[in-house]
């Protein structure tokens, strides 16, 4: 596996730095979170672009560069669920600029004349209030539903551009050709991949951030960057930030190679962006004084972002705890 990026994937990284620097500053996000604006052109916009068509598996490297920026940037649209969780599952139902959902546990199928019957509620979906589709996963496999069909109600989170909510699906009827007989174990390592690039762009425009605050900021007379104590803690922060980003590129390398690593591999890059974001708040925070406490910070986007990547789809512990056990089971 080539673990470095290759010229095209630079060019690449560097076209979607541009696009969103341009497209989804600061200012559009804290619009949309002060004013309620409307992320939709912003939507269309990479639809535009392409970047929606990067479901096949050679191109998970170019979708994981655009998920990272995506993260640096604070993305409020609905890229994330519908590329990482929808996508994987049912590829063929993808009609953008329409967005979709994953319903992972908590929902019944039983077999009626006709079709199959839904029962089921769960909560924490990724834009549950937003997806025009679901895919909903049951042990009889996995059912694509029209948002109409299925109760939804938003989940007020910190994180103020990011939707999440809860579902019910109660004696929901699908027909037999919106089964899909897929195995949903390998579309979850590509959902838990992508949540790891995202924090860890989360992490990395909080490092940014706070590095141009301690270059500008002075204490008895000199920039507090300066300080032993404070370069200790940017250091501490370059590192785990660059060590979960290697553990999330190399389980998108899994991703695209079929890797039999990649469970392993995802699980491993989502613990350590897990890890990531605590050192990274925690250090962030600190080092940005009291100004990391008000509205007007835009550092608080990126914290929020991180921290609630953490939240879903299980946080460190329990992907420690995963790998643990996939380790204890291997024969050495």
């Amino acid at each position: 596996m080539l673990l470095e990026f290759d010229s095209d994937q630079r060019l690449w990284r560097s076209t979607v730095r541009e696009v969103l620097a341009k497209q989804c500053p600061s200012t559009l996000v804290r619009s949309i979170a002060d004013k309620g604006g409307d992320p939709e052109p912003l939507w269309r916009s990479y639809i535009d672009l392409g970047w929606t068509e990067l479901i096949e598996p050679e191109a998970a490297i170019e979708l994981a560069i655009v998920l990272e920026e995506l993260g640096r940037a604070t993305d409020p649209t609905p890229f994330l669920a519908t590329m990482t969780q929808f996508a994987p599952l049912a590829s063929r139902f993808m009609e953008p600029p329409e967005a979709g959902a994953t319903v992972y546990a908590g929902v019944s199928a039983r077999r009626e004349a006709g079709g199959w019957v839904l029962e089921g509620a769960t909560r924490h979906v990724l834009e549950a209030d937003r997806a025009t589709r679901f895919a909903v996963v049951t042990d009889a496999g996995v059912f694509v539903v029209p948002a109409g069909d299925i109760v939804v109600h938003r989940e007020p989170v910190f994180d103020p551009v990011l939707h999440i909510g809860s579902v019910t699906l109660s004696g929901v009827r699908v027909p037999d050709d919106h089964l899909l007989r897929v195995d949903p174990e390998p579309a979850r390592h590509i959902a838990l991949t992508g949540l790891a690039l995202t924090m860890v762009g989360a992490c990395q425009r909080v490092l940014d951030l706070v590095l141009e605050h301690v270059r500008t900021r002075q204490q008895f007379g000199v920039p507090i960057g300066t300080f032993q104590a404070v370069k200790h803690k940017a250091v501490d922060m370059h590192i785990a930030i660059e060590r979960a980003r290697a553990l999330a590129y190399f389980a998108a390398l899994t991703i695209r190679e079929d890797d039999p690593r990649r469970r392993l591999a995802a699980s491993m890059a989502k613990a350590a962006a897990g890890e990531c974001q605590s050192l990274v708040f925690r250090h962030g925070m600190q080092l940005s004084g009291a100004m990391s406490f008000t509205w007007e910070n835009d550092l608080q986007f990126a914290l929020k972002r991180a921290k609630s990547g953490e939240l879903l789809l299980g946080g460190a512990a329990e992907h420690r705890a995963l790998i643990a056990e996939e380790y204890r089971a291997a024969e050495f």
